[in-house]
């Protein structure tokens, strides 16, 4: 029984992940059963039966695209710390992050953001959720840096993670749709200069300058 749960376990994972590299280029709309059983010769029952159904599987593919985000971007900043220094690293790890994205399509988030926007249902409503807890994590880390000297007080947190999150999807488009090699450590300085622009005076230059 136990080496049958193991042997379920990899089968989904198997098909997940190869549902997360099609519909990076296809969008989650365009993940069919058949085409998936073909990729990994499966049967179309075999691939469903995991999932239950085609929404579920969608749901699932999203589910990891977003946790894999999550570790690559988000796990680098908790490691350094709260506030500025998790800014930092946050910023670090995205810009990598867009410049080599796991994906064949670039940001997976973003590219399923720009798919589901205008598309109700429980798919828009997962990814919905996924981006708001992470610019919620974001504000967090821009309140703490503000609460520790290092930004200044006046400052909207959510302007800031609307600027963050402009430069990234702009850096997106330029590395995917335009081939800019630039692109990453273009957006990397313009975070980064987002982060000083709001310093709250000479003193706390020091600490949000980086090496």
């Amino acid at each position: 029984m136990r080496k049958s749960a193991e042997e379920a376990r990899r089968t989904r994972d198997r098909i997940v992940g190869v549902a997360v590299s099609r519909a990076s280029t296809l969008g989650l709309s365009g993940l069919t059963i058949g085409a998936l059983a073909e990729t990994l010769n499966m049967s179309k029952a075999g691939v469903v039966g995991p999932f239950g159904s085609r929404g579920e599987l969608q749901l699932a593919t999203l589910d990891r695209a977003v946790a894999m985000f999550l570790e690559a971007v988000v796990a680098p900043g908790r490691a350094a710390g709260t506030g500025l220094p998790c800014l930092h690293a946050v910023i670090d790890a995205w810009c990598a992050y867009l410049l080599q994205s796991p994906f064949p399509n670039g940001c997976f988030v973003t590219a399923a953001s720009c798919e589901l926007d205008g598309q109700p249902g429980e798919l828009r409503a997962r990814l919905h959720d996924a981006v708001t807890r992470w610019r919620r994590f974001l504000a967090e880390q821009i309140t703490a840096a503000q609460a520790a000297g290092d930004l200044a007080p006046d400052l909207d947190p959510e302007d800031l993670v609307s600027t963050l999150t402009g430069i990234a999807m702009a850096a997106n488009q330029e590395i995917q749709l335009l081939g800019d090699e630039r692109a990453a450590s273009r957006a990397r300085r313009l975070m980064r200069t987002a982060l000083a622009s709001h310093r709250p005076g000479p003193a706390a230059q020091a600490r949000t300058e980086a090496p």
